[in-house]
């Protein structure tokens, strides 16, 4: 490589900034105060600032798509191509964790207090990418009492207010899986078939108890045939309030999961099970940022106020995004249980050079 080709490489990438973005603060290297595991620290963190750029460029390209009122086949490879890149970002972010844990808790307290208040709670970015995906203010943990963007500056507090101003992917996505068209198809309607095919499921399965038990262990499987009534039951009750996905969303959704081999049904159910894999790779990151912290600091107060491990053991569950799709499989149904599709709706969701070749 020329001199000349390495000029352009570092001119493109402009390394003379990236590279002179580490700046200790413990001490200069060489000093007697200067920490070596600081430029770890550092760069660790200027890397995870990185790659939620680079998500937020994804979100971009996705929202874009998502914000048309009818959202074209053709968009749902490339949005399933960025979320699908969103997904290995984030399995990256969960592993660079090893590499900061080859710091000792020592280590990280040598330089600790040249800090002062600097926390990676006060990533502006990550917290545009929780608001972006769909976690709602009202449903965050308080932060010392207060609200968590009280002490950003004013800029980082105006750009999370305009996001949360903005339709988020959650809503998005419930504004698309509600227009799903095959949920009511002709005079085949999924909701009312799938309801008579769940009722039927169970009182076939409690005539053959009644048939095969007896006395207490009759009546504990007739306690959990019930129970399970119960619980479908409350998937088809329109006052439930449990859920945050609309009605028709929610149908359709558990349409998708349960024909989800269907041609036209396999991009929407690949584009449904990397949301959820957003949204468990941010739980199992967040669990081991945890457990980091508590390994580093044990039951110390945050850099930046916060309760350190407690508080975000406690953002483990609280700030789950998409817990409606992972709480459907609860109302899965054996295939051989589930409703036949009518023979022209099953022809609708196949490819049609199929349907003229057969």
């Amino acid at each position: 490589m020329t001199d000349q080709n390495w000029d352009q490489y570092s001119t493109y990438l402009q390394l003379d900034k990236v590279l002179d973005a580490q700046t200790p603060w413990s001490g200069t290297p060489g000093a007697s105060d200067f920490s070596h595991d600081e430029m770890l620290f550092i760069i660790f963190h200027q890397t995870y600032e990185l790659w939620f750029k680079q998500i937020l460029f994804e979100l971009d390209d996705v929202q874009t798509r998502f914000t048309r009122n009818i959202v074209d086949d053709r968009d749902i490879q490339p949005i399933v191509a960025r979320l699908n890149r969103v997904v290995e970002i984030f399995k990256v972010l969960e592993r660079q964790i090893d590499v900061l844990e080859t710091m000792l808790p020592q280590d990280f307290i040598d330089f600790r207090d040249s800090l002062r208040t600097a926390s990676g709670f006060q990533s502006l970015q990550f917290r545009l990418i929780e608001t972006r995906l769909g976690l709602k203010r009202d449903d965050r943990l308080l932060f010392n009492h207060c609200p968590y963007d009280r002490d950003y500056a004013a800029p980082s507090q105006e750009a999370i207010r305009t996001a949360e101003a903005q339709t988020t992917l959650h809503d998005q996505l419930d504004a698309w899986l509600a227009r799903t068209p095959f949920v009511d198809f002709g005079g085949y309607k999924f909701w009312e078939e799938y309801r008579k095919s769940v009722h039927k499921m169970l009182d076939d399965k409690e005539a053959l108890v009644r048939k095969s038990m007896k006395d207490d262990a009759l009546q504990r499987e007739l306690d959990g045939i019930e129970r399970g009534r119960q619980k479908f039951d409350s998937i088809f009750d329109k006052k439930s309030t449990g859920w945050r996905l609309s009605d028709r969303a929610l149908q359709a959704a558990l349409f998708i999961s349960i024909y989800r081999t269907e041609p036209m049904l396999q991009g929407p159910a690949t584009l449904l099970s990397l949301v959820m894999d957003i949204d468990a790779l941010l739980s199992r990151w967040r669990y081991r940022h945890a457990l980091m912290v508590q390994r580093m600091m044990g039951l110390s107060v945050g850099t930046g106020g916060s309760t350190g491990y407690s508080y975000l053991m406690q953002t483990l569950e609280q700030h789950r995004i998409f817990k409606d799709l992972f709480a459907l499989s609860t109302y899965l149904i054996p295939a051989a249980a589930r409703p036949t599709l009518p023979d022209d709706l099953s022809r609708e969701m196949g490819y049609r050079y199929t349907a003229k070749a057969s």
